[in-house]
């Protein structure tokens, strides 16, 4: 019932259209015993009294008649379908709508197949619910009411005996429902566990290719293909026992007919024409009998995926714009302001203590251990977490004053896990200003040292990349990445790891391009080669989600810590090497 109050809030603006649907589903269900009606009183005034004058007029009324149903049920089945996809059409946009708004958090609990499971089979077994299961039903009720008044209308007697097996079909009804319920929700989850795994499989197939663990995934995905066979299986199988049953019980009506209406009419209880008239209506009462264990069975289906889309739709929002923020209307100067931030997750502390300042248009470099929280760093600044204490100041303001978008518009961001839209290569470039033009893409491109290779594809910027375009190299994707963010001219600039995939020749020259940008910024770099920040304003070395170091190159070198030791390992040098050499200074 709550999935029904659930669908029914979301057919506001097509409730008119969807009850249209219905209304017109009664009066084709209602008219079906119209012609019954009138065959009996071909049988008892034409052929029994031998009077041909009413035949002409009843056959052309049932030709009315049978038009009539057959051009409102055409009707009907437009009214449902459009307002059954109007209503699945709103159910993905908030769907859409709600993933794109959460955090990562979010995300972590809803892996990518799941989610594409909701939004795809979840969803059509709305739709369908909405068009069809919804007409079924009320088909199956208007039908059996009506037979069954006129079936009271000729003979009472007779009726009775008729509906007398529907207590039967509704135990039998109840105790498969009970049954079906839980094999149901867990055949979603079987679903669920198929696709994830799919999913995973199709995205890391470079991985499985590069460990030769092809075979070692076809076990994966054959195990839960296996599990969601094997559990379809054991559901077909509750249905068969159940189903045979109510078949049993709504066939039963004919035997019935024939036997107990055949007394009637030898007794002359009845007239031939009114056994006519129940004879061919018998299977308007053993159909909705028959179709009940299907339509149930669609009904804990319609159910189970309901639930499944709540749960996206329904899930409390994650980090968004707090009440009265407002717009960044002008680009910040950027200076930034870590005040005593601490972030946890899951009960883990990620972040702790954390307060540093970075003036507008300073590079900061950011070096640690993997999992020390240098990317948690960012993750706070561009706000896809929420820290549970302190605050992060632009130009003076905490950064939670300003809306969602326009602080991201504003926070130019490439990562070393780069990802690329099956777009062009100017369309991947320009993702974050599509007005730009032709001359300044290039001119990204070339600070980002991407040029020369772009100019040398097939068809330079209008190359497709992604995931269905060409190959690329991972240092291309790491460039091409850069350019993305250098197009928006933020205020913020944030590497993070940036140029991992790139030789030494190449970082230096982004190095050199990204001192000398057109456009004032404040850097934050994040990465594993001191190379690769060795002249910024400040250096935070992380390690247990803490700032352990701070200082310049030359500082922290003289500090003889953690930074020492790194640049003891990647330059094999001492000391007073590094602070003799022309780059030390």
């Amino acid at each position: 019932m709550d999935q029904i109050v659930w669908l029914w809030n979301y057919m506001k603006g097509k409730r008119v259209v969807f009850l249209g649907g219905l209304i017109l589903t009664c009066i084709t269900a209602g008219i079906r015993v119209i012609n019954p009606m009138l065959g009996q009183r071909i049988i008892d005034e034409v052929i029994t009294l031998g009077n041909t004058d009413p035949l002409i007029p009843i056959l052309i009324t049932m030709m009315i008649v049978q038009l009539t149903r057959l051009g409102l049920r055409y009707l009907m089945v437009i009214m449902m379908e459009i307002s059954s996809t109007d209503v699945m059409t709103d159910i993905r946009r908030d769907m859409y709508k709600t993933v794109q708004w959460q955090d990562f958090k979010f995300l972590s609990r809803f892996p990518t197949g799941n989610l594409m499971t909701r939004l795809t089979q979840d969803l059509e077994m709305v739709r369908h619910s909405a068009a069809w299961i919804s007409y079924n039903i009320v088909d199956a009720i208007v039908l059996f009411i009506s037979t069954f008044i006129f079936y009271m209308y000729i003979n009472w007697q007779l009726a009775l005996c008729l509906v007398a097996v529907t207590p039967f079909i509704l135990i039998i009804s109840r105790r498969f429902i009970i049954k079906i319920r839980p094999r149901f929700r867990l055949l979603r989850q079987k679903l669920t566990d198929l696709g994830t795994a799919v999913t995973e499989n199709i995205e890391g197939n470079r991985v499985v290719k590069a460990f030769a663990r092809e075979e070692h995934e076809k076990e994966k995905i054959e195990k839960h293909n296996a599990d969601y066979r094997d559990t379809s299986c054991e559901n077909a199988l509750i249905v068969a026992k159940y189903q045979p049953l109510l078949e049993i019980a709504s066939q039963s009506l004919m035997v019935i007919m024939l036997a107990v209406g055949g007394v009637f009419l030898i007794k002359d209880w009845i007239t031939p024409g009114q056994y006519m008239a129940f004879s061919s209506l018998t299977w308007a009462l053993s159909m909705p009998m028959w179709m009940l264990g299907p339509l149930l069975a669609d009904l804990e289906r319609f159910s189970t995926a309901g639930k499944m889309i709540r749960e996206v739709t329904e899930v409390p929002k994650g980090i968004s714009d707090i009440c009265g923020a407002v717009e960044l209307t002008q680009k910040p100067a950027g200076k930034l302001e870590f005040r005593d931030i601490k972030l946890s997750i899951n009960g883990t502390t990620i972040l702790e203590d954390i307060n540093f300042t970075a003036e507008a248009g300073s590079t900061i470099g950011i070096l640690g251990s993997t999992g020390s929280g240098k990317t948690s760093l960012i993750n706070i600044l561009t706000r896809f977490y929420e820290s549970d204490y302190g605050a992060v100041l632009l130009d003076g303001e905490d950064i939670r004053r300003y809306t969602l978008s326009s602080l991201r518009r504003n926070i130019g961001l490439a990562m070393q896990d780069v990802f690329l839209f099956s777009d062009s290569v100017k369309g991947n470039i320009s993702y974050g200003n599509p007005d730009m033009d032709d001359e300044n893409i290039q001119k990204r491109a070339i600070q980002a040292d991407a040029d020369n290779f772009i100019q040398g594809m097939n068809e330079g910027y209008e190359t497709l990349v992604g995931e269905r375009g060409v190959g690329i190299s991972g240092g291309q994707r790491q460039r091409i990445a850069l350019a993305r963010a250098l197009a928006m001219k933020p205020a913020i600039l944030v590497l993070d790891d940036t140029t991992s995939a790139v030789d030494s020749e190449t970082e230096h020259y982004i190095q050199q391009q990204l001192k000398n940008l057109d456009f004032p910024c404040t850097k934050i770099i994040i990465a594993q080669r001191i190379s690769s920040f060795r002249g910024a304003d400040l250096i935070l070395v992380m390690d247990n989600g803490k700032i352990i170091e701070r200082g310049t190159h030359d500082e922290l070198i003289k500090a003889n810590g953690f930074y020492h030791k790194i640049w003891k390992l990647q330059y094999n040098a001492g000391i007073e090497s590094e602070l003799n050499s022309p780059e030390g200074n």
